[in-house]
């Protein structure tokens, strides 16, 4: 298909050929799709994925990268970045409104400085709304789930879907987003009022506990395995002696030991084999299975 001359003249915001997926993933891992969009408009999206299905183009959603790894042949069809272009928040009283492209990070500081309390556990998530809503994301005991009054969905038609926290079907890293394969527009934090200096403070040791035991200046997706019932990947991976581990650019963090890391330019198969060889090492090693909570998109 000619993509190029089927998406020329449309209003759907930027668009880019040929993208190497690889500048737009934390893992700095991914070939290139056929067709990169960053909408900046909920028209221009529901749009977008209305003359997609028309068109019989397959539609890839992504956020910023965090939490994917994308094989070397990229991905066919058109994906959908909603990103920073993607990206608005709105406060009434306590009520954050934000859409799925904002990064979590600067919603959380935006409540902040409106003296509204409920993100300080989940401010140093990577990633965007978008993501942290689809996987329920969750950190030093706080979930999307527990602060969420309402999120705002679009359909594989287009279609606008209204759904409640309740209705969302939260549980661990999961949520009717992937169950029914819809794509977040927006959503509602209900928060509260705080004492500044109490959120000031929160904030602060919420982000020292993180910078200091996680490897943010690497390139990682974050949190490479899901909690195994019992134990923690982190802990496992390190009992299994493998905090420091590496297998030529891939290699397990020394600052924490649930984050795979990239120290250079490893490739898709060798980032997959060396995930599935931590798994592996583990199950020997401790009995327990491991179940990688990276996403893994593109053509194999």
């Amino acid at each position: 298909m000619d993509y190029k001359s089927v998406y020329e003249g449309k209003n759907f915001g930027i668009i880019l050929f040929d993208e190497p997926l690889k500048l737009h993933t934390n893992f700095g891992i991914g070939g290139p799709c056929d067709v990169f969009v960053e909408p900046s408009k909920e028209d221009e999206l529901i749009n977008l994925i209305k003359f997609n299905k028309e068109n019989n183009i397959e539609t890839t959603i992504i956020g910023n990268g965090t939490n994917i790894l994308v094989t070397d042949k990229g991905i066919r069809g058109c994906v959908i970045a909603l990103s920073n272009n993607y990206d608005n928040i709105e406060i009434k009283e306590d009520h954050l409104i934000v859409t799925s492209g904002t990064l979590l990070s600067k919603a959380s500081k935006l409540s902040f400085k409106n003296e509204l309390t409920g993100m300080e556990e989940v401010s140093g998530i990577p990633g965007t709304i978008g993501g942290a809503v689809a996987m329920n994301a969750g950190a030093y005991g706080r979930e999307m789930k527990d602060i969420i009054e309402s999120v705002r969905l679009i359909d594989r038609s287009g279609n606008i879907v209204e759904l409640s926290n309740q209705e969302m079907d939260f549980s661990y890293r999961h949520s009717k987003v992937f169950d029914d394969d819809l794509i977040v527009s927006s959503a509602s934090f209900r928060l509260k009022k705080g004492n500044p200096e109490d959120i000031n403070e929160a904030y602060k040791d919420f982000t020292y506990r993180r910078t200091s035991k996680q490897p943010l200046e690497k390139k990682s997706a974050g949190s490479t395995f899901k909690r195994p019932v019992g134990s923690f990947a982190s802990k496992l991976i390190d009992e299994s002696g493998l905090r420091g581990y590496s297998r030529g650019d891939c290699q397990v963090s020394e600052k924490h030991c649930g984050f795979i890391i990239n120290n250079g330019d490893a490739s898709f198969e060798e980032m997959d084999n060396f995930i599935k060889e931590i798994a592996s090492i583990v199950k020997e090693k401790t009995g327990f299975i491991l179940e990688r909570e990276v996403k893994i998109l593109g053509d194999l």
